[in-house]
C-alpha cells in the first residue's frame, strides 16, 4: 500500500476532471430519491448528519467530513456536538439513540473480529429507540452516504465546495 507524505500539498482540484453527475445524468433521480428517503421524518435530521459525518470519518474522506460537518453547522448543531462525533463512545453530547445510531454506522462501516457487523445485540439496542419505519430510515441514511463514498474517494472532490457544484 502506497503512503502519502504528511507534507505533501493536497490539490485543489478534483481528481476526476467531469462531474460524474454531468457523466450519468440519471444520478439527480436516485440521489433525489435517497434525500426524500432520509428526510421522511421519522429519524431527526441531526441523527441522520451525525451519522453521515461519522461514515466520512471512518472512510477517511475529508470531501464528506467538511460536507456534513458544514450541514450539522447549519442545522444549528453545537461545536461541542460537531467535534465530538469522532469520539462519541465517551461524549456527553448524545443521546442514547444517537449512540445507537452512531455505533451502527460504525458496525456496518467497520470489519469486525467476529464476522457479523451488526450483531442481533447491536440491532436489539437500535430497535429499542427506533420503531419500524425509523430504523429503516436510519439504515437507508446509513445506505445514502455509503452510496456517495466512491465517489468522494475516487472522484475525490474539492473539501469545501459548494455541496451542489463541488466540480468548479
Amino acid at each position: 500500500m502506497e503512503k502519502r507524505s504528511i507534507t505533501a500539498e493536497v490539490p485543489m482540484a478534483p481528481r476526476m476532471p467531469e462531474d460524474p453527475a454531468q457523466l450519468v445524468p440519471e444520478l439527480a433521480e436516485v440521489s433525489a430519491a435517497l434525500f426524500r428517503v432520509t428526510g421522511n421524518g421519522s429519524v431527526p435530521r441531526s441523527t441522520i448528519g451525525l451519522v453521515q459525518l461519522r461514515a466520512g470519518q471512518i472512510v477517511g474522506s475529508t470531501y464528506l467530513t467538511v460536507l456534513h460537518t458544514g450541514f450539522l453547522r447549519k442545522a444549528g448543531e453545537s461545536e461541542e456536538r460537531i467535534t465530538s462525533v469522532a469520539s462519541w463512545q465517551d461524549s456527553p453530547y448524545f443521546t442514547a439513540a444517537e449512540r445507537a445510531a452512531l455505533a451502527l454506522v460504525e458496525a456496518v462501516l467497520q470489519p469486525s473480529a467476529s464476522g457479523e457487523r451488526v450483531s442481533d445485540e447491536l440491532y436489539a439496542q437500535a430497535a429499542g429507540y427506533y420503531e419500524g419505519k425509523a430504523l429503516a430510515t436510519l439504515m437507508f441514511a446509513i445506505g445514502q452516504v455509503n452510496f456517495f463514498i466512491p465517489v468522494a474517494l475516487i472522484a475525490k472532490p474539492v473539501p469545501g465546495r459548494s455541496f451542489t457544484d463541488p466540480w468548479n
